[in-house]
């Protein structure tokens, strides 16, 4: 998942509470809530076994998938979002519809720990060949940092990557996430961001330029 990311442009979000119905939108990528629409193409991403092995997940039926999409929607401590390829759009981008047809990945963010909601694990999948090689992953994942600092909390990001999934280690290295330590049952190399320690410059430029939408009303 190595990417060369873009320079980042103008960046809006429209939010509602819980179930998450916000839209974030960069330069290449729209990041949106993940829908039962969606659930299909992920189910068909989830078949092969390159990306089983990379996300460390476990098989499951399109109806055990169902069940998972809702169950992360209702989730307080989840968020996740499916990234669409801007390119991929038929016609233009309509905030509220699924889009399944420029499906590119998924981002997430779990707040685990109950005694701090302020630390975050942080995951990027780009599973759509077409999508690949294009700076989806980089801007992804720097959109839901942005997204989840400045309405959320999140204070520190938190990266668990397999030690053989060489192009997501120096994908998150190439973001300025270090070395925390070592899974040695899982054999995950744990990589953190600390946003009040960012050295990512990339990161700094959005977080003054995210733009926040509820309904009619906008916050900057």
């Amino acid at each position: 998942m190595e990417r060369k990311h873009a320079g980042l442009g103008a960046v809006w979000c429209a939010l509602t509470k819980k179930p998450m119905r916000a839209s974030i939108v960069g330069e290449a990528v729209i990041l949106v809530p993940y829908q039962r629409e969606h659930v299909p193409r992920y189910h068909q991403w989830m078949t092969d076994p390159a990306l089983i092995e990379a996300t460390a997940s476990e098989p499951l039926t399109l109806d055990q998938e169902y069940e998972m999409q809702t169950s992360w929607v209702q989730d307080p401590n989840k968020y996740t979002f499916i990234v669409l390829d801007k390119q991929l759009v038929d016609g233009e981008y309509v905030h509220g519809e699924p889009h399944v047809e420029a499906m590119a990945g998924d981002v997430n963010i779990y707040m685990n720990g109950i005694d701090d909601l302020q630390v975050s694990e942080i995951e990027i999948m780009i599973a759509e060949p077409r999508s690949r090689r294009k700076g989806l992953a980089a801007e992804s994942l720097l959109l839901m940092m942005a997204f989840a600092f400045e309405n959320l909390g999140i204070q520190l990001f938190r990266a668990k990557i397999s030690e053989s999934n060489t192009a997501s280690l120096n994908l998150f290295k190439k973001l300025a996430f270090e070395y925390a330590g070592y899974n040695h049952v899982f054999k995950e190399i744990i990589l953190e961001l600390d946003v009040k320690k960012n050295t990512c410059q990339e990161l700094k430029v959005l977080l003054g330029s995210l733009k926040v939408f509820h309904g009619d009303s906008m916050q900057s």
